[in-house]
């Protein structure tokens, strides 16, 4: 679970903190919507190791320097470790015969169940703040303010 949780966790969380506190702020070229769409951009591609952000982030700020680069070994280390435990546990287990109770993992229902686990997983995880940005701009400029 920490593997999985770690990317969320450290993508969201500073995303967070840098669009409420006035040092993450202080990179933003754009206001409103469109710059927490930037932040959140930043801070993906940093913990998804990309490294890339909108052109109108400036990153080369203390705040987004440290806070990137914390988001980035974390979005390294902190997966690759927990998974090698992982692995390390299932090489030393013994194997274990089919019964009646088994989901076997080569059919269709296996594949669907993989499939739907992780696009609910990842859509609740994502979706609502990657859409917050996008869909908020979008409803601002239809009542007329422009950021």
């Amino acid at each position: 679970m920490l593997a999985l949780l770690v990317v969320p966790a450290a993508l969201l969380l500073p995303t967070a903190l840098a669009a409420v506190i006035p040092a993450g702020l202080t990179g933003l070229g754009n206001a409103g919507p469109h710059g927490f769409s930037e932040v959140l951009y930043a801070y993906a591609s940093a913990v998804n190791t990309n490294g890339s952000s909108f052109a109108g982030l400036s990153t080369n700020t203390p705040f987004h320097n440290l806070t990137l680069a914390l988001g980035m070994a974390v979005g390294r280390f902190l997966v690759i470790v927990p998974v090698l435990a992982l692995a390390g546990s299932l090489a030393t287990r013994r194997r274990m015969e089919a019964s009646h109770g088994t989901l076997p993992t080569t059919g269709p229902l296996w594949v669907g169940l993989l499939i739907g686990v992780i696009v609910i997983v990842g859509g609740l995880t994502y979706l609502p703040a990657m859409a917050l940005g996008p869909f908020a701009e979008q409803m601002a400029m239809r009542g007329g303010t422009m950021f």
